[in-house]
């Protein structure tokens, strides 16, 4: 049974290819509104351009040798803005503005109504995805709390009721993407750490919302921010991890080969599984198998080999793609060695 063992995955994001989105624009933001200038492609040949960038990214990680793929979030400009900005109740065309704690500025949509999911957004994403693999196939969807840090309120002036709602709308796009073959389905919920004592009072509740009644695999993401965005040292621990034993995700994921975390905590989750970042993305070099085989093994001394799934910290869309592919392909033989080791 150890070919079951060490599964190995990606946290979502993929490459997009020059020709089709600008990278250079896109190096300088993770876009929290809709940003249709980053696309080189005109409108009416987009969604097919699309489709042909997310058949490589499918077939990089097939090759590479991952156990669990996605589409490579090939259609977004970033991780959550695309899902996020097509709910009812968010005005994106008129966009507010947040500071965060060291006085940053960001543009964000604004809440002019009670949020409410009218329409599928990933549907065609999930049937397009499940078309073109037999591989285990995972979608991902931005969480609740984080959606709810990342607009300007002027509708609920109640957190928890805003995000309530947005649970109620990920958790009715989740069940689509299940009808539609997923057999995974994760949440990226980084901001979880940015808000710590706000996560503590609701997170929780809002996450299990959002995951209710949803028959496959489940994921909570958590990560420090893109390495090539948050540049320079990360913390050594998260603010806000252990909390997340309490909720109805299977699975936690979380960074660790940047951040170099203490990978203790770890024993404060059982009995989930964990996603394990083995990969340093902050790291222009390509790990060799050993050295990837050497950081699963320190998460093995804390996990089961049977709750833990080798990938790399965080999503891989800012690599060039040709350093995400070889990145890739180490993780696929450096989780095979360990496997042997436990045959």
């Amino acid at each position: 049974m150890t070919e079951s063992l060490l599964q190995t995955t990606v946290v979502g994001s993929y490459p997009q290819p020059d020709w089709l989105l600008n990278r250079d624009m896109l190096s300088k933001m993770v876009p929290r509104t809709r940003v249709r200038e980053l696309w080189r492609v005109p409108e009416p040949l987009l969604e097919q351009a699309q489709d042909d960038a997310t058949v490589l990214a499918i077939r990089d990680m097939e090759r590479a040798g991952i156990d669990i793929i996605t589409d490579g979030e090939i259609r977004r400009e970033s991780y959550s803005n695309r899902f996020a900005t097509a709910l009812e109740g968010i005005d994106d065309e008129h966009p507010g503005e947040i500071v965060n704690n060291r006085g940053q500025k960001t543009t964000v949509p604004r809440i002019v109504g009670r949020i409410r999911r009218s329409k599928p957004v990933e549907l065609r994403d999930m049937q397009f995805l499940r078309a073109n693999t037999d591989r285990l196939a995972k979608i991902t969807l931005p969480g609740p709390f984080t959606m709810g840090q990342q607009v300007k309120d002027e509708f609920y002036k109640d957190p928890e009721a805003m995000c309530m709602d947005y649970a109620a709308a990920v958790n009715e796009e989740a069940h689509d993407l299940v009808k539609a073959g997923a057999d995974v389905v994760q949440l990226d919920e980084p901001w979880l750490r940015n808000n710590p004592e706000e996560a503590k009072r609701y997170a929780v509740k809002v996450i299990n919302r959002a995951l209710q009644g949803i028959s496959v695999p489940t994921v909570v993401h958590l990560c420090f921010g893109y390495a090539a965005v948050v540049r320079g040292g990360k913390p050594t621990g998260y603010a806000f991890l252990p909390q997340l034993a309490d909720s109805i995700a299977q699975q936690i994921s979380i960074e660790s080969a940047q951040p170099k975390i203490d990978l203790g905590v770890l024993k404060e989750l059982a009995p989930k599984k964990i996603m394990l970042g083995v990969i340093d993305l902050a790291d222009p070099e390509v790990e060799t198998p050993h050295k990837i085989a050497e950081r699963i093994r320190s998460g093995l001394k804390f996990v089961p080999p049977d709750k833990l799934l080798p990938a790399p910290d965080c999503g891989m869309k800012y690599l060039p793609r040709a350093t995400a592919f070889g990145k890739l392909k180490a993780l696929a033989e450096g989780a095979a060695m360990v496997r042997r080791e436990l045959s």
